[in-house]
């Protein structure tokens, strides 16, 4: 790992862990949604709008990539079904967002961030929609992919070739960390990447992929791996 050169990361579930998150944001928007547009929880139960999310990511299935408009597909298919206009759709998913990037970074996060910072190129890549803005830690990373980005969502090779190109160095100088043996490091080998697994449950890994480069229980680990602390 001596000739490594860029570091790209993945965020949800390798930064922070995410499902509990997005349950939360679910709950308060329906909650506002209750509050301000009765009609759309009146006829839809939390079960309808997952259904309702199914039929659009089928319909859309070549922008299922942009989790951002399928969001409000789902708000405007739900409030137009209701009698709604479209103008509150902005202000729901402003709801949901915020709750999104309402998230608590794993231990060490922060202080690995920072000193991969100092030796490397630190790229965020994710499928997600995350702000790190929003989140605070925007500084610790020279730039990000989405899969909004990038017209597709990993495994696919766009979203690492667009992190190599931002990143400055060749694909073999770059590693990627994440926490998916399919999306993360299946994905992120068939691009040309290095590949770091971040195994925090203590699972097997799938036998049907290619063995990672490295594996660490949670990111605090990399700065030794990497010869930098």
């Amino acid at each position: 790992m001596n000739d490594i050169r860029t570091i790209t990361l993945d965020l949800d579930d390798t930064l922070w862990e995410i499902h509990p998150v997005i349950k939360r944001a679910e709950q308060q928007l329906y909650a506002w949604l209750g509050d301000n547009y009765p009609r759309i929880t009146e006829t839809y139960q939390p079960a309808d709008l997952r259904r309702v999310r199914t039929e659009v990511i089928e319909e859309f299935s070549d922008q299922s990539h942009d989790l951002t408009f399928l969001r409000k597909t789902v708000l405007s298919r739900v409030g137009t079904a209701v009698g709604y206009d479209n103008g509150f759709i902005d202000d729901a998913f402003e709801v949901f967002d915020a709750v999104r990037n309402d998230v608590e970074l794993f231990a060490g996060v922060i202080p690995t961030l920072e000193l991969l910072q100092q030796r490397f190129t630190v790229i965020a890549v994710t499928n997600g929609n995350a702000n790190l803005e929003a989140i605070g830690i925007d500084h610790l990373f020279s730039d990000v992919v989405t899969a909004s980005m990038a017209g597709a969502a990993k495994p696919a090779p766009q979203m690492f070739d667009m992190a190599v190109e931002m990143g400055g160095a060749s694909a073999s100088q770059t590693l990627h960390v994440g926490d998916h043996p399919l999306y993360d490091v299946d994905g992120a080998r068939n691009a040309g990447l290095r590949t770091a697994w971040v195994n925090r449950n203590c699972s097997d890994w799938p036998q049907e992929f290619e063995q990672p480069e490295i594996e660490v229980s949670h990111v605090g680990e990399l700065p030794v791996l990497l010869g930098i602390e």
